[in-house]
């Protein structure tokens, strides 16, 4: 952490600040989409079991308490999906398997889940009509993320 000198801040602890609030909000959210039962299902100690985290730390990150160091994203790496992770990262920016890894079935998937959401977002009947949300527009970044493909 930077100091500030004789009394005068530099900003830099205070844009630090931001990007943890920042961080803690995204793991928030991530979690919260990966619990939730409409979307993938999953429990927060099934996600700790399988990521070989401690539940009451893997609770921490999930209620924004405490940073996700890099060592615990790792271990997340194929417990929740690679969109979902993607999520924690700046805009533009996406987590996914190397293109060897990918089963032609998961890329078809995630082209049909991506083409879903934005025939969604883009009908009459959608949360702003046929205009994208900001709530849509995370989705589709989220499901862009799924298919490695940036801005």
């Amino acid at each position: 952490m930077a100091m500030a000198w004789h009394g005068r801040g530099c900003g830099i602890m205070a844009h630090d600040d931001v990007i943890s609030r920042r961080v803690r909000e995204a793991q928030a959210r991530v979690f919260r989409v990966a619990c939730d039962p409409m979307r993938f299902g999953l429990t927060l100690k099934l996600i700790a079991i399988d990521a070989g985290l401690p539940y009451s730390t893997l609770r921490g990150y999930a209620h924004g308490e405490t940073e996700m160091p890099l060592s615990a994203l790792v271990r997340l790496c194929g417990v929740l999906p690679a969109e979902l992770l993607s999520v924690l990262l700046p805009d533009g920016w996406a987590i996914s398997p190397a293109a060897d890894e990918v089963c032609p079935d998961t890329l078809a998937m995630a082209c049909s889940d991506f083409t879903r959401a934005h025939a969604e977002a883009r009908h009459p009947a959608s949360e702003d009509g046929c205009a994208i949300s900001p709530a849509e527009a995370e989705t589709l970044r989220a499901r862009r993320a799924g298919l490695g493909v940036a801005k």
